[in-house]
């Protein structure tokens, strides 16, 4: 893994106590390049599920807990030229754009944190993380937010409300935003999304529906067994969900490598599974999943 020393974590703390305003300049100082390659694929590195309070991996409830220790292993896995960005919230992204760790990286400004893992009121998913504005201001290629309906929470239709609103925003500014929708129930009192195909294509209906324009919206959705009818209810450019693999991180890569010949998949957004995969490997991890969503650059280099 990529070693961060300690003294560059000193000086990260420092110039956030000293200069807030280095925050913002390193945003903007650094080198952007377009959202899509010359293969028109992405592969973007998740790291935003700190801020929702969703530290587990595995058995370790408190596996992204460590900053530092995250920090490492998002700093392996863009080392990677064919990792294209990585998605984040401000914390996170600040972090890397003050280390330099942004260059000529896709970033991608995760929206919606308000819905607490856990909480009475995680349905009610305020924007409460970027905005449209503060993502163009720190010149982000894209945003994400969570879009979860549960028709038994009156929460939803909160969310889906703000949802419509920022997609709306994000247009207006000339960003694309990638919705992750999801049909969602309580069991035990534990939010539990249902991964069937007939779910997740009435997901898709919904989020495709939301703001007064589709113009920048993309969708980003779980792989399942049945991906084929899954792809045919959108025209969205689709970016696949990662998830939790689990042990098995062979399986849950050849499911990934079928899905990702499927038409309007436009590549893969994966962040535990990479970042904190099975044997600890975490540049081996990433190359495996970058040959299947680059093989031509693969095949190049």
């Amino acid at each position: 893994m990529t070693r961060i020393e300690p003294a560059d974590f000193a000086r990260l703390r420092d110039v956030r106590a000293a200069d807030p305003g280095a925050v913002e300049t390193a945003h903007r100082a650094r080198t952007r390049r377009p959202l899509l390659g010359d293969d028109g694929r992405l592969f973007i590195v998740a790291a935003d599920h700190p801020a929702r309070g969703a530290l587990g991996v595995g058995g370790d409830p408190l596996a992204m807990a460590d900053r530092g220790d995250l920090l490492e292993r998002l700093a392996e896995a863009l080392s990677n030229p064919q990792v294209d960005g990585v998605l984040g919230t401000a914390d996170i992204l600040d972090d890397l754009a003050l280390m330099g760790l942004l260059e000529n990286k896709v970033v991608v400004a995760s929206m919606n944190r308000g819905g607490l893992r856990g909480s009475a009121f995680e349905m009610d998913d305020r924007y409460t993380a970027i905005d449209a504005q503060s993502a163009r201001r720190m010149g982000a290629d894209m945003t994400k937010a969570l879009v979860r309906v549960d028709v038994d929470d009156p929460g939803t239709v909160s969310t889906l409300e703000a949802t419509g609103q920022v997609v709306a925003e994000c247009a207006a500014a000339d960003i694309p935003i990638m919705l992750e929708p999801f049909i969602s129930r309580r069991v035990d009192g534990l939010v539990v999304n249902d991964l069937s195909a007939e779910a997740i294509i009435h997901s898709i209906a919904i989020a495709a529906g939301l703001g007064g324009t589709s113009s920048h919206s993309w969708l980003k959705i779980p792989v399942i067994d049945d991906m084929e009818r899954v792809m045919a209810a959108t025209t969205l450019p689709t970016m696949l969900l990662g998830g939790d693999s689990g042990p098995d991180l062979d399986g849950t890569l050849q499911q990934w490598e079928r899905a990702l010949r499927l038409p309007g998949v436009r590549g893969l957004t994966v962040g535990r599974t990479m970042l904190y995969p099975p044997d600890g490997d975490v540049s081996s991890a990433v190359a495996r999943a970058a040959e299947m969503v680059h093989p031509s650059r693969t095949a190049r280099s």
